[in-house]
């Protein structure tokens, strides 16, 4: 497990003697999330480097220094001086210790100072600007991630100095961490009773939580788990087990516990002074001052509030703002107390500010955490919003609202950089309590306020950015003219919306929905997409590409027998060459990269400059390379000789004869000086050029190698097997120097370009790290849920790039095994690449994407990130929806709102789907982890786990009368029965070979299963086998027909056949065109629905002519549902698209479209007025139509998207208008046109 700490520690104790005095200088630049305990891990560290000074371990004096606390503008160099003459330490003692010791600098909270640090941008670097070149010291430096931008980290904290900089995060708790922690604070509780459960141990404590699976997430910040724990108590009484409970809700009760207590302090000194009281008073007053002190704060850009005295309370002014409460608070106003007992009373609260601050020095005070004033400054927002009353008819209010939109609070500064104040404002969104229920329509109207009056641009720029974090839908709105400057509209849902004329200076559209919106005349300077042109004109899969040394080209080689040269800057192509589609292709840069050479089956060398193309005559293996000088290349033919290559002729300069006829591969060197040569006896050659003599055999592998390579310096040797196992060999030597052994099949192995690390591809869809030198595994990267099919270092070592047949490529930190990025909905990805000197990606599908690596901002609310989704459902009523993802859960949705109503946890794998009980009181959902869960509804606990299937489960099916249900696995291929009530196993259909299929009869008395060619029909009563037919080729699918007295067979050979089951007689064979994915019958039983890869066919039940064929789909049809009266055909595929088509002619009547990724299911509520679909994209969509249900839809009937729940995850612009937008820069222009936009 990765360990921060020490980490942190072992950089401090490297050695320095072969430092140069800049490295010694080293720096350490610690980020971590808002709550992830920073500043309390630099007091522990600070404790823990002075212990190990005060015994001698260490010759490093460590300094805790608060740069909220001490950081002044106009004294930045003295900051470190001031620290410690806090500390008693005086200048002149300063002056001698400066030039004499050394020291440890953690400079806590840079960020929070950022606002004020970067108004001088003459000169950014934090070490000139805090004078810290005087110092023999190492600093530390801790940072919220993403606060500041890559660009500011590397101006502001790395600098261009040649300094030993480390990027270090500290990551959330892990669970054994939570566990840690859950039992130090019962510990802690017993000692110093932080609440009233002194009884409640570690176990009850980890139950309890478990019954609130929303707070999981939240308890993995060492903050918000202290504050959870403290409060459990109480949300225990305000909530029901399952209910979900947002983070302001418990920064709310939090709050109100720790006012309460200073409250009851304060009554009791008051009584003492025999002064009549008002504890709702002092309450309100009291959660009044911690608002306005919080948003004062954050508009002057302070983590520090400074008391100037507290005479200065008595002021009027002060009074009177201070009792200007909200409405909402004013009703626990006492207005019989005398004026001078209150101004007493107030004046005594303001007074006792300390008691809801924490000193932080003379005079000065801050809240517990950051996080808590961002609570306070959001709920006074909030309130200030929502406190607003027109007084005037309604008519006029709107009029009223827009005039006094400019005076409101949100209208103050941009929240951009404050993600904690716009995330509690957001989250009030979905808060069931009625106060909030104006809130959405209010932050709408802010909005439209803006069209007409420019200086509330801030208050609607602030509006959208809350809206789009709590992914609330946008689409389709006239909000042509509005302001919105600076605006975060990542993952936006803005479909149709019309922002003709708008002002969208340096608004963010990442992974913005974006179609049909009008931007016509729009002001779009600095806009932001957060990706870049693709690069597009392979018109198949790009296998391979590479970077030109000084990173200024591209060369790219795709299966449609093509290779293509890039301009990296601008994407433009400029060369095509004809090339054979092989993945074996080797494609070199020479070193000054104004030649490519290709090598497969033989070799060319083209010069880019005058597009001159050389043919090497050569029949070679896929191994050559460029000399360092780059005039020769050295091949190794297929006869196994080395010939050397002059590039600027083509001809053969000279050759080394190697008799090995048991090559299977070989590779050259760094400097061509060797090469080596991997046996089919899995033994290792080395053969010197040179020289022209072999090394002895090296005994490499037990089973068959797959790779052998080189380290860059050519010293040593890295090779791995089927064995499982990766070999280290020293070139000199010729010894095996390492063995990193798994159990797991390697299928890639790659090495980080500064020969530290090596990283393995496993089978199982995980990714080890492992450290060259000590051969110990570092990490095992594990997030892929399919087979991992590349994965690269980034070119400074520091992370690495992998892509899956999941669809995804995920970004991962090195130095911490953890995650930092992923890209989704990807299809055919050959490859990934690093750009070498930007923070970018290439990703290469058909098209190479360019995508920016930048770390996002996590502006949506977390919990809307559902993942894939595999399965939907209506309850039987129609009044919820349940949905299955990949992410091991099973939510429950309300169909109205959309809105989450329970998330079923417990399953250790994906979630393969789910389904309800015909009586809607219960949900059954199967898993890759082998086990079925039967859930209750209303309670939302799990009633029964079903763990008999030694494999997978892939299907689950309820018998007619709800009291049983049928589940199939693949892998231990066998259909159970089960009861429903008791969880019992009944009965297990199983054949010698294996069930393959399995088909229910619509009755549900019969089961159809598949065996080779085998067919069975089964009584499910009886459990008696009826029937057994033979077919003369592999069945892909079978089907009842509707009266249950035929079985029709989809073959492998795509013919379909039709057998009589009382006879077993074969009736009819139909000649099909296409490979058969399923068999659907209509419901009037005449026609059979022949189901291929892209498209579907209707053929008579009786002649087996074919009646009509649809139009291809643009990608793989994942399923087909038949209305109940047989008149139409919805198909759903992974080209994003529903399908809605006549069933009679297949011609498309509907078309739903806005998946961003594969539609994986859908389902027709029970009355036919709606439709729900999920996704590949992680999100739920419901379709409804005005005019008509579902089924009986025409060409010109429209369909809305009621709602959408998840998170928009891909950049979309199709059919968007750009006319007059003059602002976008060339390659703004060129990639909106590339994702659909038109000018």
């Amino acid at each position: 497990m990765y360990d921060c700490h020490q980490h942190i520690i072992d950089l401090l104790e490297e050695k320095d003697e072969k430092k140069s005095e800049q490295q010694k200088q080293q720096i350490m630049i610690l980020q971590g999330k808002s709550g992830s305990g920073k500043s309390l891990f630099c007091r522990h560290l600070e404790q823990f480097l002075w212990e190990s000074y005060i015994n001698g371990s260490t010759i490093s004096i460590p300094v805790y220094i608060s740069l909220p606390q001490w950081y002044d503008e106009l004294n930045e160099k003295q900051i470190i001086s001031q620290a410690l003459q806090t500390r008693q330490i005086n200048k002149e003692i300063i002056d001698v210790v400066r030039e004499n010791m050394s020291f440890v600098f953690i400079l806590d909270g840079f960020d929070q100072i950022f606002g004020k640090y970067n108004k001088d941008s003459t000169k950014r670097y934090f070490y000139d600007r805090f004078n810290l070149s005087e110092w023999n010291a190492k600093i530390i430096v801790t940072c919220r991630s993403h606060v500041l931008n890559d660009k500011d980290i590397q101006h502001v904290l790395i600098g261009s100095k040649n300094m030993m900089t480390s990027m270090i995060y500290l990551w959330p708790f892990s669970k054994e961490q939570i566990n840690e922690y859950i039992d130090k604070f019962v510990k802690l509780n017993k000692n110093n009773k932080v609440n009233d459960n002194l009884d409640w141990t570690v176990q009850l404590n980890e139950k309890l939580l478990s019954n609130y699976p929303s707070l999981n997430k939240m308890m993995e910040e060492p903050f918000l788990l202290q504050m959870i724990l403290t409060v459990l108590p109480s949300l225990m009484k305000q909530y029901p087990i399952g209910t979900k409970i947002s983070k302001s809700q418990v920064y709310e009760e939090f709050n109100e516990q720790w006012i309460d207590t200073h409250v009851e302090r304060i009554s009791i000194k008051l009584s003492e002074l025999r002064i009549q009281t008002n504890a709702k008073k002092i309450k309100s007053v009291f959660q009044q001052y911690c608002q306005d002190l919080a948003f004062e704060m954050f508009t002057q850009g302070n983590q520090v509030a400074t008391e100037s005295g507290y005479e200065g309370y008595e002021n009027d002014n002060i009074l009177s703002k201070l009792d200007s409460a909200k409405e909402t608070e004013a009703k626990y106003m006492d207005e019989k107390l005398q004026e001078k007992t209150m101004n007493k009373t107030i004046n005594m609260v303001i007074v006792s500010q300390k008691y809801v601050l924490r000193r932080s020095g003379d005079n000065k005070y801050q809240f517990l955490h950051k996080s808590c004033q961002e609570y306070c400054a959001a709920q006074k927002i909030i309130f200030d919003i929502l406190s607003w009353k027109p007084n005037i008819i309604v008519q006029q209010s709107q009029q009223k609202f827009e005039t006094d939109v400019s005076k409101l609070f949100i209208n103050c500064k941009l929240l951009n950089e404050e993600l904690g104040i716009i995330h509690f404002i957001a989250e009030r969104i979905h808060d069931i309590n009625p106060i909030f229920t104006n809130l959405t329509s209010r932050l709408f109207q802010i909005v439209e306020s803006s069209k007409n009056n420019e200086r509330v641009s801030i208050a609607a720029a602030n509006a959208i950015t809350i809206l789009s974090s709590a992914n609330v839908n946008m689409d389709h709105q006239n909000w042509n003219n509005i302001k919105i400057p600076y605006a975060i509209l990542d993952r936006a849902l803005l479909k149709g919306t019309n922002l003709t004329n708008a002002n969208l200076d340096h608004v963010s559209f990442y992974q913005s929905c974006l179609d049909k919106v009008n931007f016509t005349n729009a002001s779009m300077n600095g806009v932001y997409f957060g990706g870049y042109e693709c690069l597009r004109g392979h018109s198949n899969g790009v296998y391979a590409i590479q970077f030109s040394p000084d990173g200024t080209k591209i060369v790219s080689c795709s299966y449609d027998a093509t290779v293509r040269i890039w301009d990296a800057l601008s994407g433009k192509q400029l060369h095509v060459l004809k090339w054979v589609a092989s993945p074996e292709t080797i494609v070199q840069f020479s070193p000054n990269g104004s030649k490519i050479m290709l090598c497969c089956f033989n070799i060319c060398i083209y010069d880019i400059l005058s597009s001159q193309q050389t043919e090497l005559l050569d029949e070679c293996l896929p191994v050559a390379k460029f000399s360092a000088d780059g005039f020769k290349v050295m091949s190794f033919s297929r006869d196994y000789t080395i010939k050397i290559w002059d590039v600027a002729s083509g001809k053969q300069i000279g050759s080394l004869k190697e008799y090995l006829n048991q090559v299977e591969m070989a590779q050259f060197s760094p400097n061509c000086s060797k090469i080596v040569y991997g046996l089919k006896d899995d033994t290792i050659q080395i053969y010197d050029v040179s020289s022209e003599m072999r090394f002895p055999l090296l005994k490499a592998h037990s089973s068959h190698m797959h790779k052998m390579q080189f380290t860059s310096n050519g010293s040593k040797i890295v090779s791995y097997s089927d064995d499982a196992i990766i070999r280290i060999w020293d070139i000199s030597s010729g010894e095996q120097i390492q063995i990193l052994e798994g159990h797991i099949p390697i299928t890639k192995i790659e090495l980080s370009p500064d020969d530290s690390k090596i990283l393995s591809c496993l089978k199982d869809k995980t990714i080890q790290i492992w450290d060259l030198s000590s051969g110990k595994q570092i990490h095992v990267l594990g997030k892929h849920t399919g087979n991992i099919l590349a994965a690269r270092f980034s070119p400074d070592s520091s992370r690495i790039v992998s892509n899956s047949n999941d669809y995804t490529v995920r970004v991962w930190d090195v130095l911490s095994g953890k995650q930092i990025r992923w890209f989704e909905h990807f299809t055919c990805i050959e490859c990934v690449e690093f750009f070498p000197k930007e923070p970018k990606i290439l990703i290469c599908c058909i098209t190479i994407h360019v995508l920016d690596l930048a770390l996002e901002r996590n502006f949506q609310l977390t919990d809307k990130y559902l993942d894939i989704l595999t399965g939907v459902q209506f309850s039987p009523d129609g009044s919820k929806i349940v949905s299955s993802s990949a992410d091991k859960t099973v939510r429950l949705w309300d169909t109205q709102s959309g809105k989450q109503i329970r998330v079923f946890e417990g399953h250790s794998n994906i979630v393969c789907g789910v389904l309800f009980s015909p009586d809607g009181s219960k949900i059954l959902s199967y898993s890759d982890d082998k086990t079925i869960r039967i859930w209750d509804v209303l309670s939302g606990k799990q009633l029964q786990l079903l763990k008999e299937h030694s494999g997978r489960v892939r299907e689950v099916k309820f018998l007619p009368d709800g009291s049983k249900f049928l589940s199939y696995s693949l892998d231990d291929r066998t259909v159970n029965m089960w009861d429903i009530t008791s969880g019992e196993l009944i009965y297990c259909f199983e054949e010698y070979s294996g069930i393959k299929r399995v088909q229910l009869s619509i009755d549900g008395s019969k089961l159809l299963t598949l065996a080779d060619r085998r067919v069975r029909l089964w009584c499910i009563l009886s459990r008696r086998i009826l029937k057994d037919i033979e077919s003369f080729s592999d069945v892909r699918v079978m089907q009842f027909s509707r009266d249950e007295s035929k079985v029709i067979l989809g073959l492998i050979d795509r013919r379909i056949q039709i057998y009589d089951i009382s006879s077993g007689n074969l009736i009819l064979s139909i000649n099909g065109y296409d490979f058969i994915t399923e068999i659907q019958v209509s419901p009037d039983g005449t026609k059979i629905i022949y189901c291929s890869y892209n498209r579907i066919q209707l053929y008579d039940m009786l002649t087996g002519k074919r009646c009509c064929s649809s139009g291809r789909c643009q990608g793989l049809i994942n399923g087909v549902q038949l209305s109940s009266n047989g008149s139409k055909i919805i198909i759903y595929s992974s080209d994003k698209t529903i399908r809605i088509l006549d069933i009679s002619s297949l011609e498309e009547i509907q078309v739903l479209e806005g998946h961003n990724g594969a539609v994986n299911c859908i389902h027709v509520s029970p009355d036919g007025s709606k439709l729900v679909s999920c996704s590949d994209d992680g999100t739920i969509r419901l379709w409804s139509s005005n005019s008509s249900k579902i089924f009986d839809l025409t060409k010109t009937s429209s369909v809305d998207l009621i709602w959408k729940v998840g998170m928009q995850s891909a950049l979309s612009m199709k059919g968007s208008i750009w006319k007059n937008v003059n602002s976008l820069t060339s390659q703004q222009k060129f990639f909106v046109g590339q994702y659909g936009g038109t000018f």
